[in-house]
């Protein structure tokens, strides 16, 4: 029994770490980081992270208290520079403000505002370079949104600092591996 879900732990995680490990060589070299993101499986935080840092990944945050992360929800109730402003009101000052943004409006108003690390959610590969260009360095650049070994090396060409990719712990496959032919060592 035991040595079943030993094995199937180590599929799993084999898995994370094969798959971040093919979209972490993609991205060698650019400058450009590869973070998974909280889409974890329940109960299996720890393992999938790990996974994901000996594949060659880093984390993008482990729990929500870690940064503030302003999402649509947060921004529709007032608009980006409000969110941002309630946020700096009631954040510890060594807490960094990401707001995710899907225009470029938003994303005008996230630099404007002041915002530490701006999300390029779900953006055109075109919009996603006029956005870089708006962001000037202002902000830590993040694209976010299906990212996959195939198309990783693009968003690098555009020079974000950061890929956050959720896939490298909720679709990663699992590697097929056995235990038999096991020794006794001893």
């Amino acid at each position: 029994e035991a040595e079943r879900v030993a094995l199937n732990y180590l599929q799993r995680m084999s898995g994370v770490a094969t798959y971040t490990a093919r979209i972490a060589r993609v991205l060698e070299g650019t400058g450009t980081r590869l973070v998974c993101t909280r889409k974890t499986t329940p109960g299996m935080r720890l393992f999938e992270r790990e996974a994901v840092r000996l594949g060659g990944g880093h984390l993008h945050r482990y729990g929500l208290s870690d940064a503030v992360m302003l999402k649509d929800n947060h921004i529709d109730a007032g608009g980006v520079r409000r969110a941002i402003e309630a946020a700096r009101a009631t954040a510890p000052f060594v807490a960094k403000v990401e707001v995710e943004c899907e225009s470029l409006d938003m994303v005008r108003e996230a630099v404007d505002a002041g915002a530490d690390i701006i999300m390029l959610d779900n953006m055109a590969h075109d919009t996603m370079a006029e956005a870089i260009a708006l962001i000037g360095g202002r902000a830590i650049t993040e694209a976010s949104g299906n990212v996959t070994a195939q198309n990783a090396a693009g968003y690098a060409d555009l020079g974000v600092d950061v890929v956050s990719c959720g896939a490298l712990t909720h679709s990663a496959g699992i590697l097929d591996l056995s235990l038999k032919h096991l020794e006794v060592l001893g």
